[in-house]
């Protein structure tokens, strides 16, 4: 999976994507509690260049946003991980975890600027290219919206195409949070 031949299709999808009516207050909820935890996450983006908005959505899709987790995989931050990745920590607190996630998926060392699609890009990226190989979009990014289709990872490299994930996609989330939050303004990719 290359970035040069994803953005197009990313591109395409944010310019279709809606969340579906039913999950917009779920969505709105998810974007304030961001809001609310910006100063942590802004903690993460100033030691690894990876926008506070970005860590927040990977948060929440790998943890429910729970600071006694490790980014990398929802597990506590104070034992060693045993899920994919396995072996890292543990960690004194939710920043130091959240660097060495970004940092092991390469995330540290993306090259600005970050526009949108790159965004998702590394958010696909962080979570595994497995749909893409499927020819879905991924529910990482896209889950709760019109762009969203059927098939879940249920667990590492167990794929069931009738599951429907139903937890909320990037995004959903990062378009929310752009709406709530005036400071947020996404460049488009060209």
């Amino acid at each position: 999976m290359r970035y040069r031949d994803k953005w197009p299709e990313y591109a395409k999808q944010c310019d279709t994507m809606a969340i579906k009516p039913e999950r917009v207050a779920e969505f709105t909820a998810l974007a304030e509690f961001a809001i609310a935890h910006k100063a942590t996450y802004q903690q993460v983006q100033d030691a690894t260049g990876v926008w506070w908005y970005h860590v927040a959505v990977i948060h929440r899709r790998e943890s429910d946003a729970s600071f006694s987790t490790y980014l990398g995989n929802g597990q506590p931050l104070n034992r060693v991980t045993t899920e994919v990745p396995a072996g890292r920590g543990p960690f004194p607190d939710f920043v130091s975890g959240a660097k060495d996630a970004l940092h092991l998926d390469g995330l540290d060392k993306v090259i600005p600027p970050w526009p949108l699609e790159k965004i998702l890009y590394w958010c696909e990226v962080f979570n595994g290219s497995g749909y893409s190989s499927r020819g879905l979009p991924s529910p990482y990014i896209f889950g709760g919206t019109n762009i969203q289709r059927p098939g879940k990872f249920t667990g590492d490299h167990d794929f069931n195409p009738n599951v429907w994930d139903t937890q909320p996609g990037c995004a959903g989330m990062l378009w929310m949070i752009a709406h709530l939050d005036t400071t947020v303004h996404f460049t488009r990719e060209t």
